[in-house]
């Protein structure tokens, strides 16, 4: 394992569910929040300590976040754990406060091709929308993660320069971002991406911890992830069902999958803190919530395998 591991512990790894947020925002149905609220509670008491349970973003763009108040309002004070919500601009962030947010993400787009389809204005300009922001959330104590969209490979501008993953994470740093996220997010990427931007970032802002945000499009999340493992990234963002994808992003397939990932790292001897047992149940109300298959290795499997540490 690598000795710069991001997380206190170089055998234990956080995993933040986005299942509410990312898993939900493509799907062509809006999901009651009724039962996004049942499937938080059920993430939550198999263990999990971080969800991303929406968005503050323009209801017209994405009606499946439109009611990300009341899920949050709902959840936070059954819990301790971290429940994150994504914020875009100013309207955002009062939204956020409003609601009662302890936790925020910002995201940002390494390339200005994504960055115009996602948020409507090119990188420099969504940075420069999320100044006024941080101080508004730091006015309130609210922690804030950052998040450097199409960090490795973009729809629009194809292979991403290094530097310019740099230079968001840089200026996102000087927000007050506490956690630095990097998500391939059209699944397009492979190890030798993860190793070289991984350590670029870390090289940049040393002793920031660095998260990963994978998607599966072409089979290579778990490798990206295992990647990720051995330059001890310790943070990693996951889809219950391996459900999702970006709206914005032409091609984006869906998350890693939290029951796969859990089975991997549990499978390496790795600690996640999940009850697999418990994150089944869940798996499989939120099939029923859904009414079709789910995208993860796991869920094709007829009965959920013994999961064994390596010895």
């Amino acid at each position: 394992m690598d000795q710069n591991a991001d997380a206190d512990g170089a055998d234990q790894v956080l995993i933040t569910d986005v299942l509410l947020r990312d898993g939900l925002q493509i799907e062509p149905a809006t999901m009651p929040t009724v039962d996004k609220i049942r499937l938080a509670h059920g993430l939550l008491a198999a263990g999990l300590k971080s969800l991303e349970v929406g968005s503050f973003v323009n209801p017209a763009k994405v009606p499946q976040m439109a009611d990300t108040d009341q899920v949050l309002t709902a959840v936070r004070p059954a819990t301790e754990a971290a429940l994150h919500t994504l914020v875009f601009n100013e309207r955002g962030a009062h939204r956020a406060i409003s609601a009662g947010a302890r936790q925020v993400r910002f995201v940002v787009s390494a390339t200005d091709g994504h960055s115009r389809s996602n948020a409507g204005v090119d990188t420099g300009e969504a940075l420069n929308r999320l100044e006024p922001c941080a101080q508004l959330l730091q006015a309130e104590g609210i922690e804030i993660e950052a998040c450097v969209a199409t960090a490795f490979v973009c729809p629009f501008d194809g292979q991403t320069d290094a530097r310019r993953v740099l230079e968001a994470a840089r200026r996102l740093a000087e927000m007050g971002a506490t956690v630095m996220h990097l998500a391939d997010t059209i699944g397009a990427a492979g190890p030798t991406h993860i190793r070289r931007t991984v350590s670029a970032v870390r090289e940049t802002l040393p002793g920031l911890p660095i998260g990963l945000h994978l998607h599966n499009t072409y089979g290579m999340a778990s490798a990206n992830a295992w990647e990720g493992i051995q330059l001890g990234v310790r943070r990693f963002d996951a889809a219950l069902g391996g459900i999702g994808g970006c709206p914005f992003a032409p091609g984006a397939a869906g998350n890693i999958a939290t029951d796969d990932l859990v089975n991997m790292l549990h499978n390496a001897g790795i600690d996640t803190g999940i009850d697999v047992t418990r994150l089944t149940a869940v798996r499989d109300d939120l099939r029923s919530a859904l009414g079709r298959p789910l995208e993860s290795a796991l869920s094709s499997v007829p009965a959920t395998p013994v999961l064994l540490r390596a010895a």
